[in-house]
């Protein structure tokens, strides 16, 4: 693992962050955006709905093909394992 902030995806790859963590994470964004801030069982927290506002535009989600929501998702995915989550 490099020395720096660490994203998610190196923290999942590490095992301090499962999977099934981050699925649940995405799926408490979609749910509710307005949540706040996830916190992981390592200490590490994320907010999605910042990031999502930061890097993802819904013009952007709509002119890709294939059904919305699911695109809407790989896109939040993306940004979501692409971040630097805040240490314990």
């Amino acid at each position: 693992m490099p020395a720096g902030p660490s994203t998610l995806a190196d923290l999942r790859k590490a095992g301090i962050i499962t999977s099934q963590e981050i699925v649940a994470a995405i799926d408490g964004y979609l749910r509710d955006p307005a949540a706040g801030p996830y916190r992981f069982a390592s200490g590490h927290s994320i907010d999605i709905a910042a990031l999502v506002a930061l890097k993802l535009s819904r013009e952007e989600i709509r002119d890709r093909a294939g059904p919305q929501e699911k695109t809407f998702r790989t896109a939040v995915a993306a940004v979501v394992m692409a971040a630097h989550p805040t240490l314990p």
